[in-house]
C-alpha cells in the first residue's frame, strides 16, 4: 500500500516537474504545483476506486485537468518578472507577519489575563478560562509561521497550513479543557478524558500532515 502511494507520488512529481520545466521558481509556482499535485492524486485515486488500473487512472486524471498551457505561460512570465515576484512576496510576508504579531499578542493577553484574575483572587475555573486566548493565539501563530516565505523555504499551501493550525488548536484546546474540567469537577479522570478526546484528534491530524508533507526548500 505504501509502495503504491510512493509510486503515485513519484509519478505526480515527475509529471509536474516536466510540465513546468524551464519555468523560474517563485512562491506562486510552488503554490500552483501543490494545488495540481493534490488534484492529480485525488482524481487518480477516484478513478482507481472505479476499477481502473493505476496507470490508466493517472492518465485520466491528467486529461481531466484540461489544458494547462495558459497556466504554464503565466508562471513562466511571473518567473521572469522579478518585480511581480517581489510584490507578491512582500504582500504575503506582510499578511503572515501581521498574523504572527496578532497571534503572539493574543497568547500574551491570555497569560496576562490569567495572572490578573489570579491576583484578583477569583476562583480557579474563572482564572483558567482565559486560557482560551492562548488556544486561539497558538493556532493563528502556527498558521502565520507556516505560510510565511523565507530565504530558504517557500510558504506552505494555505489549506495545508490551515489544517496544521487546526491540529495545533485541537491539542491546545485539549490541554485547556483538561485544566478547566479538572478544576470545575475535581475529578482527574474527567480532565484526562477531555485531554484525550481533543489532543489525540489534533495529534492524529498533525502526524498525518507531517508524514505526507512536501519539501518546501528552495532550489530543491
Amino acid at each position: 500500500m505504501r509502495k503504491n502511494e510512493d509510486d503515485l507520488e513519484n509519478k505526480v512529481s515527475a509529471y509536474i516537474d516536466a510540465l513546468f520545466a524551464g519555468v523560474g521558481a517563485s512562491q506562486q509556482l510552488f503554490d500552483l504545483k501543490e494545488e495540481i499535485a493534490t488534484s492529480l492524486k485525488e482524481k487518480t485515486l477516484d478513478y482507481k476506486n472505479r476499477g481502473i488500473s493505476e496507470e490508466q487512472a493517472f492518465k485520466e486524471a491528467i486529461v481531466s485537468l484540461g489544458d494547462l498551457s495558459g497556466l504554464v505561460a503565466e508562471m513562466r512570465q511571473i518567473g521572469q518578472d522579478e518585480a511581480k515576484q517581489a510584490v507578491y512576496s512582500t504582500m504575503a510576508a506582510r499578511i503572515s507577519l501581521a498574523g504572527i504579531i496578532a497571534g503572539s499578542l493574543i497568547i500574551l493577553f491570555g497569560f496576562f489575563n490569567i495572572a490578573m484574575l489570579y491576583f484578583m483572587k477569583l476562583d480557579a475555573v474563572s482564572v483558567s478560562g482565559s486560557g482560551i486566548f492562548i488556544v486561539a493565539g497558538g493556532a493563528l501563530l502556527a498558521y502565520s509561521l507556516l505560510t510565511m516565505e523565507t530565504r530558504s523555504r517557500y510558504g506552505m499551501n494555505k489549506v495545508r497550513a490551515g489544517l496544521y493550525a487546526l491540529s495545533v488548536g485541537l491539542m491546545l484546546f485539549g490541554m485547556f479543557s483538561a485544566v478547566v474540567t479538572g478544576l470545575a469537577t475535581g475529578k482527574l479522570f474527567i480532565a484526562i478524558t477531555s485531554l484525550i478526546v481533543f489532543f489525540l484528534l489534533g495529534f492524529g491530524v498533525f502526524l498525518f500532515l507531517i508524514l505526507t508533507g512536501s519539501d518546501r526548500r528552495k532550489g530543491h
